[in-house]
């Protein structure tokens, strides 16, 4: 039995306490969603640059092109009295060397242009050691460009065609930004 001092609350006042208060965590959540989301782009993007300029710097430890001599050798390819260099193909592919193709393994690559669209997801992903990365760069993806700088392309430089190559690398973080990275490979 109650008495004349205390009072209990009504079921109806409950029933809009529980409404206001949902209404206000939802509001905050709203809020606070979209910057939780956006505080992991910063760490995001300084993976794709560890990946980035990794697979940059992997490209162009590897020769010009499949006709380089890899023995220290004078001649650049397309000089007098050695090999042609390779033509890119009309549609920007480049002719499949021998024994390797852009689905082979990265590291049987000998040359810059064996990169061209090279795509891996980052769970699929090694190191140059053949070391999986799957747990560093799980839901990244990766992809590579290359083709023939244009004559005079390189500002400060008079270039004539097919003495350097660009390489593009394009990193797609799980939150969708895209970072690219680009370099010149010179035929010298």
């Amino acid at each position: 039995m109650l008495s004349h001092g205390q009072r209990g609350v009504s079921l109806i006042e409950l029933i809009v306490g529980i409404v206001v208060l949902a209404i206000a965590l939802s509001l905050v959540t709203a809020v606070l969603g979209p910057l939780y989301i956006k505080s992991t782009d910063p760490w995001h993007q300084v993976r794709a640059t560890e990946l980035g300029q990794s697979m940059l710097n992997d490209i162009m430890a590897r020769s010009f092109d499949q006709q380089s001599p890899r023995s220290g050798s004078l001649l650049r390819c397309g000089e007098p009295g050695a090999p042609a260099c390779t033509l890119q193909n009309p549609d920007g592919s480049w002719p499949a060397d021998p024994g390797e193709s852009a689905a082979d393994n990265r590291l049987r690559f000998n040359d810059v242009d064996d990169f061209n669209n090279f795509t891996v997801n980052g769970s699929l992903l090694t190191n140059i050691l053949a070391e999986d990365l799957a747990d560093v760069y799980r839901n990244y993806q990766l992809t590579v460009r290359v083709s023939y700088a244009n004559a005079g392309e390189v500002s400060g430089i008079n270039l004539a065609a097919n003495q350097a190559k660009v390489i593009t690398v394009t990193v797609r973080t799980p939150t969708g930004s895209e970072l690219q990275f680009s370099a010149y490979r010179g035929n010298w």
